[in-house]
């Protein structure tokens, strides 16, 4: 895999130790975007959920695809990304966000090729052969089922397996980019909640599964810090950041609670 011959950009890296509710974890992101638009950091946050939360993608029609009476009876957090892309159960994960100035990283495409290349160095010091899939042709559609139904592409695979999986989004000159790191888990309960039965056989395994032990979230998080150590950032502290997004925060945290925006389609 490429590494960037140039530094990049002075480096937020976030690890976040407190596990929070689906709506404050997207709230976070969306304000970490303004941040990158406003500011032009790059930041980078790993994070948890809790309780373990049900995402949609932005555009996804959830009350079409989902049943929101049993998603109801099992008493599931529900959460609607700022993202695109498809369903994603939160629960045993590494969960990561990139905000950064659009330009940063070369645009959305090479954002994402990027990202997933310093997430599968960082996988690849667990001890899993990670490497990434083929450029995507095009971006998965809400058609496609859970996000880890299958591969589409730029993915990170470990044996052939879809181990993390992303979303997008642009704003204001900036981009989001934030996913999943399957740890100990698979998305088995999406399909369990899904109106429309996947014909295709579960296309996701654990790196736990994959190699045989387990990996923990301090883990994954230290594989991820120390993946990025050698690749030209100054990594700089995160002290102030909380307060810097805490206004920014406040402005979407409405909208991310709100039912009528995580049922909105």
């Amino acid at each position: 895999m490429s590494t960037p011959t140039d530094p990049i950009a002075p480096l937020l890296l976030w690890r976040d130790e407190t596990p929070r509710p689906g709506w404050a974890n997207m709230a976070i992101d969306r304000a970490l975007l303004d941040l990158a638009a406003g500011e032009g950091v790059l930041v980078m946050r790993l994070y948890r959920w809790h309780p373990h939360c049900l995402s949609f993608g932005r555009h996804e029609p959830a009350l079409r695809r989902y049943d929101r009476e049993r998603i109801a009876a099992l008493g599931l957090d529900t959460v609607r990304r700022p993202t695109g892309g498809r369903a994603v159960w939160h629960a045993r994960e590494l969960t990561y966000a990139v905000a950064a100035p659009e330009a940063t990283l070369g645009g959305l495409r090479e954002a994402y090729q990027q990202i997933h290349q310093w997430l599968a160095a960082a996988i690849q010091r667990l001890g899993a052969p990670a490497t990434l899939a083929a450029p995507p042709e095009r971006t998965p559609g809400p058609a496609d089922g859970a996000c880890f139904a299958a591969p589409v592409g730029g993915e990170v695979l470990v044996d052939g397996w879809k181990v993390v999986g992303s979303a997008q989004v642009r704003d204001g000159g900036a981009l989001l980019q934030h996913g999943s790191m399957l740890l100990e888990d698979d998305q088995a309960l999406v399909r369990a909640i899904s109106l429309q039965a996947d014909p295709r056989p579960p296309a996701e395994r654990s790196l736990s599964a994959l190699l045989g032990r387990p990996i923990t979230w301090d883990a994954a998080a230290d594989a991820v810090a120390g993946a990025l150590q050698p690749r030209q950032f100054e990594v700089e502290p995160t002290s102030d950041l909380e307060a810097r997004i805490g206004p920014r925060m406040d402005r979407w945290a409405t909208q991310f609670q709100d039912a009528a925006w995580t049922w909105v389609r």
